[in-house]
């Protein structure tokens, strides 16, 4: 078991625009990973296994909602210490950081933005600690980039709903305990709907074979004539701008992960090539690989830069939807690419579970696609800039 020696890079002094909080709450998150994900990770990843002993330590250090107000158990930090937690659980394991970004910002987001007094006491302490784990339940076997085309649904039958359909690619599906779930009315309207297990006609079947995110959970929602009890639906928000909104928290805290995980590749590329001696020198002394180097590190400071500006934005209350696009496509572009780089840097070695780059490499194949694909975000800024939507 090799030791954690990463060392963060900060090339344009960054670390003088974060608070002492933040700081303070980022070094508590790196701490945790070098002691309690590093050590495990490449293992659970083999053998595609989520490390559910993780849960409460991602509890405590703020992992799970982070910014929701301390009366409903979060910690009540602002964005950016969100983006710092999202960024160093990445740089763990994109797939960690995947189980803690949908617990915090698809299922406790929408039950503290929509959901009731009730509901929010119920649950939002216990999604806390991860004594309950969530889900999101939006994408469907049909309808990825389009999720308004969802046929998923439900019928107001006097005294409950009756749930009906099915979602497919649900990170933390196969051990969830609740699921927020958007399904269509009667009247073809998108409404949000807490789903326990336990529920007759629920079901979670996990997804195998995957060669990415192996150390996170991946399953299907199926409901079959659930019933759902009326004082779990979500009422503060309808349509398909409920989701989006989540979703708009949940690619922000993405576009600081993908910073995360091309740390760490950057930085495992760097200590090899200075140790790797090849013609009788460092390999870190030839021209070839201090380009590969230095793109490396201009791109992760651009990245960055970008995020923190976002933040900032987000604190604000000015951040838009195409704005957090953006970010979420840029970094992510950025990581995988650097990913590949830096795997070429370590040869051979580069394919071996003794290095963390192949997992990351594997691991950005799915975030460069989830919660909108590199396409369908490049689409949201053209139409942005232009104003002329050109998605069909």
């Amino acid at each position: 078991m090799k030791p954690d020696l990463f060392q963060a890079p900060d090339y344009y002094l960054l670390d003088d625009l974060l608070t002492e909080e933040h700081k303070l709450v980022r070094d508590s998150a790196r701490a945790w990973v070098k002691r309690e994900v590093s050590p495990i990770i490449e293992d659970y990843a083999q053998r595609a296994e989520f490390p559910k002993q993780i849960i409460k330590g991602l509890g405590e250090i703020g992992g799970f909602g982070p910014y929701i107000p301390e009366e409903y158990g979060g910690a009540g930090l602002d964005q950016i210490s969100y983006g710092l937690i999202m960024q160093e659980i990445e740089r763990g394991d994109s797939g960690v950081r995947s189980t803690s970004s949908v617990q915090s910002s698809l299922v406790m987001y929408p039950i503290w933005k929509f959901g009731t007094e009730e509901q929010r006491m119920k649950y939002l302490p216990k999604l806390a600690t991860g004594e309950f784990m969530g889900c999101f339940g939006l994408t469907e076997p049909d309808y990825g980039s389009n999720p308004s085309g969802m046929v998923t649904n439900f019928k107001d039958m006097g005294d409950h709903y009756l749930l009906n359909g099915a979602k497919m690619w649900i990170s933390n599906a196969p051990f969830a305990d609740i699921a927020v779930v958007w399904a269509k009315n009667e009247e073809g309207r998108i409404h949000g709907l807490i789903v326990e297990r336990g529920m007759e006609g629920f079901t979670t079947p996990e997804t195998h074979n995957k060669w990415s995110l192996r150390a996170s959970a991946t399953g299907e929602l199926i409901f079959d004539n659930v019933k759902v009890p009326k004082e779990n639906l979500l009422p503060g928000k309808s349509g398909l701008g409920a989701p989006m909104m989540c979703l708009d928290s949940a690619r922000y805290g993405i576009a600081w992960g993908a910073i995360g995980a091309a740390m760490d590749c950057y930085d495992t590329a760097l200590r090899y090539a200075k140790e790797r001696i090849q013609f009788d020198k460092p390999i870190a002394a030839t021209q070839l690989q201090q380009k590969k180097l230095a793109e490396m590190i201009t791109e992760i400071t651009k990245a960055q830069l970008l995020t923190w500006r976002l933040g900032v934005l987000r604190n604000e209350g000015k951040a838009t939807t195409a704005q957090i696009s953006m970010a979420k496509r840029n970094n992510v572009d950025m990581a995988i690419n650097i990913a590949r780089e830096a795997r070429q840097i370590l040869g051979g070695m580069g394919i071996t579970g003794e290095y963390s780059i192949m997992r990351h490499s594997m691991n950005l194949e799915s975030v460069i696609t989830y919660e909108g694909t590199h396409d369908i975000h490049l689409l949201i800024t053209g139409a942005d800039i232009t104003g002329m939507p050109a998605f069909k």
